[in-house]
């Protein structure tokens, strides 16, 4: 055991980091939940724990596709921070089109007066009763860097996996590989959830802040379940 470890000591540091980057992507991604669901709140409208998943989920599906391709760990953590952005990117566009054009609303953010990128004023716009709604720039924007560091730490995951010193055949190892860093995926997407609170806009949401914490906790639990999918991979 303690011989496998030694052996793969890079790829449970690297599959801790990897993690972690899931965790940490989370509090850029613009959840809103029911609240966003009914227009009331800035975000999409769904949890963070789906959010989160879906951006690690993409980037392990990316980098898995073009691992069988080459082995390059730039191409692969590359590919798999595009999918997921472009994951977040679609599924913020989609939404973006049912709240102006279905719903009727403006984009408008309720945590500042003004968009901190576009500098336009949102506090007139934002409906009576409500924390804003629809994604404004800001917002959207945080969902693509949130969705590029979610992928980029699914790939991480997933490539450190598959790379671990073994002697399972290749079908075995891939189909093992997946289940850890989907079980990675999830329990990196819960912690931040915590901190989150329901709803978030963004990195310029006052949530955003308490990153750290779930960065400590991500930490500690995923380099724990990096220590077990290194000795389940290599074979005992």
């Amino acid at each position: 055991m303690v011989g496998i470890l030694t052996a793969n000591i890079l790829y449970v540091i690297l599959i801790t980091l990897g993690g972690t980057l899931v965790s940490f992507s989370v509090h850029f991604v613009p959840v809103g939940g029911a609240p966003a669901a009914m227009a009331q709140a800035p975000g999409i409208g769904t949890g963070t724990v789906q959010l989160a998943a879906g951006a690690g989920l993409t980037g392990l599906i990316t980098a898995g596709t073009v691992l069988g391709l080459t082995n390059s760990i730039a191409i692969v953590l590359a590919s798999g921070a595009v999918g997921a952005m472009l994951m977040i990117g679609s599924t913020m566009i989609v939404g973006q089109m049912v709240y102006v054009y279905g719903v009727g609303v403006t984009p408008a953010g309720g945590k500042s007066k003004y968009d901190p990128i576009t500098k336009d004023r949102q506090d007139l716009y934002s409906s009576q009763g409500t924390e804003g709604h629809a994604l404004p720039t800001a917002s959207y924007i945080s969902g693509i860097i949130g969705g590029g560091l979610g992928g980029l730490g699914g790939s991480l995951v997933y490539y450190s996996l598959v790379n671990v010193t073994n002697n399972m055949a290749m079908t075995d190892l891939v189909g093992l590989a997946a289940i850890f860093a989907i079980g990675i995926f999830f329990i990196n997407a819960v912690i931040p959830s915590y901190n989150i609170g329901g709803t978030t806009e963004g990195y310029h949401d006052p949530k955003f802040k308490r990153w750290y914490r779930a960065v400590i906790v991500s930490i500690i639990v995923t380099f724990m379940c990096a220590i077990i999918g290194v000795i389940a991979i290599g074979g005992l």
